[in-house]
């Protein structure tokens, strides 16, 4: 990204039509794409004066360089990613009604593909609501408005949520790089309804416990469900080790499906917690152990002692979450790889996650291969998993294509 010069101060003229007073941004004449598209950058639109006065979050009328109307998009003139494109109508009302007729859309998706209200009902671009994030547990649901423009009209997207769901309890969660990246705070709370403790949700089989309010993200990390489906069928009558466990995503599924037994490996007590409880829930807490440990720590102290499991899972946080930790973040995969193939036993199952957007798949791959090498075995690749259907990939954002699963048999 290039730091542009600015244009000469130009008047924004206000659009015509029921609203008179929504501000214009214009696109530069010099910008590489044609259309608007999703996103535009800071460094493609004319960042005079009075744009830069517009308020962050301001929903805005989009134009080229020609002055002709494009779309209707949020503005935020701190944050790289200035426009976020809302809807093709230029003059389109952004409030309550709309946020409902996106959110039945996205609904209908998910009631279509799965049998009980758990999954991700909303995954930002991909479901035409940008910067927006909604899990969905039963009655409850928890958000993360990640940008500015649904920060600002978070009351109308949560009572339209409460009317297309009928859902009683809302949680907002405002941790995370992406809110602090937009200039918004990091108050999280129950907006609507309340919580008694962690919710109990079914998925592949196992009983998970979700904590919506101290939880890492909103509590259960959806998107690796069917990845969680293909290792479980893997680890059928085999030990399996769990390692970046969070609250047991791989290692229930595994013991739902006949794992012989069960080793999850975190750093966080409170995460093993839910995991353990899951266990109970599940029946299946006679074959479940935890350990809290680092996990680099953990795997080289396993390996020292002569431990092999028939499945081995790596699923850590995002080493790579941006272009300047690429580098950084390749050896860690690697590192881990090298590893977990370290602990898995001949002719045993290997799975290798990455949920970082500035790794690609064929970047992930080769360093994963890279780290099974060193660690002196072969691999057959038998399946490379993504991100189940509630995160739709919006066709014109890579960035909402990040989770990586490699599924290796080893020699």
């Amino acid at each position: 990204m290039s730091d542009a010069p600015d244009l000469p101060d130009e008047t924004p003229e206000p659009p015509s039509g029921a609203d008179a007073r929504r501000a214009v941004v214009r696109l530069r004449p010099d910008r590489r794409r044609r259309g608007l598209g999703p996103w535009a950058y800071a460094d493609e639109v004319v960042l005079d004066r009075r744009t830069r006065a517009i308020a962050p979050g301001s929903v805005v009328t989009v134009e080229d360089a020609e002055r002709r109307p494009l779309a209707t998009a949020a503005f935020n003139p701190a944050s790289k990613i200035a426009l976020r494109r809302l809807d093709a109508d230029p003059a389109a009302e952004i409030g309550r009604d709309w946020f409902a007729g996106r959110l039945r859309r996205a609904l209908a998706l998910r009631e279509t593909m799965f049998d009980a209200p758990f999954y991700r009902l909303v995954h930002a671009e991909g479901d035409g609501l940008p910067g927006v994030v909604i899990d969905r547990f039963g009655e409850a649901a928890v958000i993360q408005p990640n940008a500015a423009w649904a920060d600002a009209r978070l009351d109308e997207l949560v009572a339209a949520l409460v009317d297309v769901t009928g859902i009683a309890t809302v949680v907002k969660n405002a941790a995370g790089r992406a809110r602090s990246l937009e200039g918004l705070d990091d108050a999280s709370g129950v907006l609507t309804g309340a919580l008694d403790g962690p919710v109990a949700v079914p998925m592949n089989g196992a009983t998970y416990l979700a904590d919506l309010t101290g939880g890492q993200k909103t509590g259960l990390f959806y998107d690796q469900r069917p990845n969680h489906a293909f290792a479980a069928r893997l680890g059928r009558g085999r030990s399996v080790l769990d390692v970046f466990a969070h609250v047991g995503g791989f290692g229930l599924a595994a013991l739902a499906a006949g794992a012989s037994s069960v080793l999850a490996v975190d750093g966080s007590a409170p995460a093993l917690a839910l995991a353990e409880q899951g266990a109970v829930a599940g029946g299946v807490a006679g074959r479940f152990t935890t350990q809290k440990a680092d996990a680099f720590d953990a795997m080289a102290g396993l390996a020292a002692e002569g431990r092999r499991f028939g499945l081995v899972v790596c699923d850590p946080p995002a080493f790579a979450p941006a272009k300047a930790a690429l580098d950084a973040g390749l050896r860690a995969y690697e590192r881990v790889a090298r590893l977990g193939a370290a602990l898995t036993e001949a002719d045993g199952f290997l799975v290798l996650c990455s949920c970082s957007h500035a790794a690609d798949l064929a970047k992930f791959r080769e360093a994963s291969l890279r780290g099974v090498a060193k660690a002196g075995r072969q691999a057959q690749v038998l399946h490379v998993g993504s991100a189940g259907p509630d995160h739709p990939v919006h066709a014109d954002l890579a960035e909402t294509s990040y989770l990586k699963a490699l599924f290796l048999r080893l020699d």
